[in-house]
């Protein structure tokens, strides 16, 4: 494989490693020697060395002659969200509206063309998509990622849509390239965004911008339906508002947090 990069600061063994770890999926979980090399364009030797490297740190384990991921994985991801403590003042807020609505509720950030979620409080039912923490999917027909593209400068924007979805789900509905500078218009006007089944058959939900203290959307929240059971006059009348409020209050609270100045205790000498 040739070098990805020229900075000289650039350590190339552990992009491989990364690149090992994002070889796994749901559909797939365990994979041979081959298949990670194939996956990753390693050599197998190559290959071999970085599983059993993560082998021994515990972030790989061989099973039924390959190797699958261990849940210490989930310590990588997990790092971010704690490091942002978004899901501590979030959670309550979260259930609160999961009792009014009977409904899932998700909170999603930007990663490219894609949204990632990363905090849930669900409900049990049976959905067309699979939704769990570090799930990613398009964000142009979802309408958590229609609130984060709105908030997005113009340069910015056309930088993220001109790259590629890796998500590996198709959406149902392909946003029109010409209808969707007025989409998001009508987003920025709202303040809040929906998606009818532009994802999936069945899944139909509406979302709203989370700030910090400079009211800088910094994450959406939305309420997920069942397109058979809720209507979008249900959808809009009765759980939207409720939505509102609740990202009101996660704001807010996320402001007052980051604006509790953090004192270091100074260490005698």
């Amino acid at each position: 494989m040739a070098r990805r990069s020229s900075e000289p600061d650039f350590i190339e063994a552990l992009a491989r490693g990364l690149d090992v770890l994002r070889a796994f999926e749901p559909r797939q979980p365990v994979l041979s020697l081959s298949d990670v090399a194939a996956r990753t364009d390693l050599a197998r030797p190559t290959a071999r060395r970085i599983l059993l490297t993560l082998s021994e740190l515990g972030y790989v384990r061989g099973e039924n002659g390959g190797f699958t991921l261990t849940p210490r994985v989930l310590e990588l991801g997990m790092a971010f969200i704690q490091s942002l403590g978004l899901w501590e003042v979030a959670r309550p807020h979260m259930e609160r509206l999961v009792g009014w609505t009977n409904e899932s509720t998700s909170i999603a950030q930007l990663d490219g063309s894609d949204i990632v979620y990363v905090a849930r409080v669900a409900v049990p039912k049976i959905v067309g998509l699979a939704v769990s923490i570090g799930t990613r999917f398009p964000a142009l027909p979802t309408s958590l990622g229609k609130v984060l593209l709105a908030a997005l400068e113009p340069d910015e924007l056309k930088k993220v849509l001109a790259e590629p979805s890796r998500s590996g789900v198709t959406p149902r509905v392909q946003p029109d390239p010409k209808s969707i500078d007025k989409m998001l218009r009508d987003v920025r006007a709202k303040g809040w965004a929906l998606t009818d089944e532009q994802l999936a058959a069945g899944i139909r939900s509406v979302a709203a911008p989370l700030r910090n203290g400079d009211g800088k959307v910094v994450a959406a929240l939305n309420v997920n339906t069942s397109a058979a059971e809720t209507s979008v006059d249900t959808l809009i009348e009765h759980h939207l508002p409720r939505l509102l409020q609740t990202a009101a209050a996660i704001s807010a609270d996320w402001a007052r947090l980051h604006s509790v100045p953090h004192v270091v205790a100074a260490v005698p000498s």
